[in-house]
């Protein structure tokens, strides 16, 4: 894959009333089988939708740039990579798809059980019940780009709403009225700054030093951390939001964090993983998983070509 064209863009309160609390808690209940959720200890607090949103996200205005029409498209691969992430979905295990295009090969849900994430466990029920689509035609489905009106139900509507309130939920924002001339729009400022900061480092730390898949792997508990970061910084760059990440750095380091970013865009995005992709432990079983990842890069990377 070509090497991809850089793009600049210019720019609680607490309740001690124990009737209040109670009802708090009832408001917070939600309608599942506990026995369909999968409760693993190794799940990670924040998807990766929720953090390149955060890395969009203005700190203090808590809302993200205006002008960034590329955010909505990623956030959808965002989607497909972290349910194939939790090995919810695979590639159709077919010897012929390798005749076709990365990005063009069907995938199939694995695993039915839920995430207990609102939006994942949306895009794996509509999943489950439609016919057996590509890896592309389900990010443009679910971001609404398609002419088939008998598919317009699979978009997934207000997507970073949806996200920003569930990152409340967590305690990671909160919510503030912001007025704007003719309206008041709600918006989500940044209340636990500990946790971008901790993205943000990530991130740094992947692009501008030598980490190898190993050590990040076996720092986390979490299963396929090394690539969990490669898949945030990817979907970052794509969705424009990456070069907020890096604005503190010198500008030899931002030049080198970026040229680190084209070869990593490079290396994931076909499968097998390239050569310069060092190496990256690919538990068994995993193989047709992680071949939806590279495929969402795959589809990530020609988005210069697309906007």
């Amino acid at each position: 894959m070509s090497t991809i064209t850089r793009r600049r863009v210019a720019g609680q309160s607490s309740a001690s009333d124990e009737d209040h609390h109670s009802s708090t808690e009832s408001e917070k209940k939600i309608a599942y089988d506990p026995r369909d959720v999968d409760e693993s200890k190794s799940t990670p607090k924040l998807t990766l939708m929720e953090e390149v949103l955060l890395l969009g996200l203005k700190d203090k205005q808590g809302y993200l740039s205006f002008w960034n029409d590329s955010i909505s498209y990623a956030l959808r691969g965002c989607i497909v990579m972290e349910l194939a992430l939790r090995g919810r979905i695979a590639m159709v295990k077919d010897a012929n798809r390798r005749k076709y295009p990365l990005c063009d090969r069907y995938i199939e849900v694995i695993n039915e059980n839920l995430t207990g994430e609102v939006l994942l466990d949306e895009a794996l029920k509509m999943m489950k019940m439609s016919e057996k689509l590509s890896v592309a035609s389900w990010i443009d489905l679910m971001s609404g780009e398609t002419w088939n009106v008998m598919k317009i139900g699979y978009q997934l509507k207000q997507v970073r709403e949806r996200l920003a309130k569930g990152l409340v939920d967590k305690g990671v924002l909160r919510t503030e009225k912001r007025n704007f001339l003719l309206f008041d729009m709600a918006t989500h400022p940044i209340a636990d700054t500990g946790v971008k900061e901790e993205i943000i480092k990530r991130a740094c730390t992947m692009l501008i030093t030598r980490v190898s898949p190993a050590s990040v792997d076996a720092q986390s508990d979490v299963p396929h951390a090394y690539l969990r970061t490669v898949s945030m910084i990817c979907a970052g760059y794509a969705a424009n939001v990456l070069e907020n990440a890096l604005l503190y750095l010198q500008p030899d380091l931002r030049e080198q964090a970026f040229n680190k970013v084209d070869e990593l865009m490079n290396d994931y995005s076909s499968w097998p993983f390239a050569s310069g992709a060092g190496k990256v432990e690919i538990p068994s079983g995993t193989e047709l998983s992680l071949e939806v990842l590279a495929s969402v890069l795959n589809v990530l990377g020609k988005m210069d070509a697309i906007l």
